[in-house]
């Protein structure tokens, strides 16, 4: 019943997701699936797996044949002639089962360059994904920029409206027009970051630096988070890759004591013969044919004692490198889970002094009605105005990009 519940809540996010995505020209799904497509880095790992796949029709062979031609220079006489020159041809052949074996590991070397793919595309997904967050937070943030200096030009008016009736100064003006300079400037900076940012997304896709992004307008963090279990992570492509290549250290033991079997080789040697002119009988220049079979035995077999050796301690090392790994990956888990509960705490926060930041605003608005409205004030409550709408965003921002760790670490 709680893995159908959890199930439930994860379905409940991904139809969140996808909701305030919709509407936009350029949805989150649709552009890692271009990325996906078009990435170089996918490719080289594709390439790689088919290389390494195809190299099971390498192995699949045995050893060359062997041809050999002699002339007897100085012609050795027999009883049935002399003999004038030689053919002989020479096959050796591995042990029973030494080529399936040779096939079984370059197909589990083939398996651990498939999870290099498999690990690669979840990581494209992920920087996609952040990078789309980044975009989206520094639009939104040059929108609060563009609200907040128009708010300040509506209290600029105001304030030389005040002037003109004694009760402001220019200073106050100056002061407004001071800080939608600051403003502008930010808002111009966030343009250049959001360019660059721009450039590494496309990047990404592997399309022109040029190409424009457009991102939703607004995100909002759910009510609700799916449940996490730290229990998927035994299943991630990067642990299974250790498993894996423990797997091709297995299989490599196997060709090792396959290749320390004899070999067997069968052959057949033609002698040429030359009739003798003196003498007449029935084997008379009758040509040599000589069938053969030879053993090769690896009588010094130091060299198949070490790699048994070898094999043995990186099946440790690569079991301790799993265990390292695995307490890697919790702990990036537990930090995203932590900072996501963090934003969204964030965001609460922020919302409630957004929201008394623009109840003050309100009475200043009012109080100029009375013509009693203070400057120094209107700057002090927009300064905090912007900087909790600026929280605000970052606070989402966080959210989703944390949410984009944990599912690089949970998805199945």
């Amino acid at each position: 019943m709680k893995h159908i519940k959890s199930h439930i809540k994860s379905v409940i996010f991904l139809c969140f997701l996808i909701f305030v995505l919709k509407g936009n020209a350029q949805q989150l799904d649709v552009l890692i699936n271009e990325a996906l497509n078009n990435n170089p880095e996918i490719q080289k790992f594709e390439l790689q797996y088919k290389r390494v796949s195809e190299k099971v029709n390498e192995v699949n062979t045995v050893p060359n044949t062997e041809f050999g031609v002699g002339y007897f220079v100085s012609e050795p006489e027999t009883r049935t002639g002399a003999q004038r020159f030689k053919v002989s041809a020479k096959q050796m052949l591995p042990w029973f089962g030494n080529i399936s074996a040779r096939e079984n590991y370059v197909s589990s070397l083939a398996d651990v360059k498939y999870e290099d793919i498999v690990i690669a595309k979840r990581k494209l997904m992920s920087s996609v994904s952040q990078s789309y967050y980044r975009l989206y937070a520094n639009k939104a943030k040059q929108k609060v920029l563009t609200e907040n200096i128009n708010l300040l030009e509506t209290y600029e008016t105001m304030a030389l409206t005040s002037v003109e009736v004694g009760k402001a100064s220019a200073v106050d003006v100056l002061r407004l027009q001071m800080r939608q300079n600051e403003m502008q400037q930010l808002k111009d900076v966030l343009q250049q970051q959001f360019l660059a940012e721009q450039t590494n997304f496309n990047n990404l896709l592997n399309r022109g630096n040029d190409v424009t992004v457009n991102v939703v307008d607004s995100l909002m963090i759910p009510s609700e988070d799916f449940d996490i279990t730290f229990e998927k992570l035994v299943l991630h492509p990067e642990l299974l890759k250790f498993d894996k290549l423990y797997q091709s250290i297995e299989q490599s033991e196997l060709l090792n004591q396959k290749e320390s079997s004899p070999m067997i080789g069968f052959g057949l040697d033609y002698i040429n013969v030359s009739e003798r002119p003196d003498m007449n009988f029935s084997d008379n220049g009758k040509d040599i044919v000589m069938p053969m079979v030879s053993v090769s035995i690896p009588i010094f077999n130091k060299k198949y004692k070490s790699q048994t050796k070898q094999n043995d301690l990186q099946q440790q090392e690569i079991t301790a490198q799993k265990q390292e790994r695995l307490n890697s990956l919790e702990t990036l888990l537990d930090k995203a889970i932590n900072e996501r509960i963090s934003a969204r705490i964030s965001y609460a926060t922020q919302t409630k002094n957004l929201k008394q930041a623009k109840d003050a605003e309100d009475i200043l608005i009012k109080s100029y009605e009375t013509g009693t409205i203070d400057f120094n004030d209107v700057l002090d409550i927009q300064e905090l105005q912007l900087k909790f709408q600026m929280n605000q965003i970052e606070s989402v921002k966080t959210y989703y990009v944390q949410s984009t760790i944990i599912n690089y670490l949970t998805q199945q």
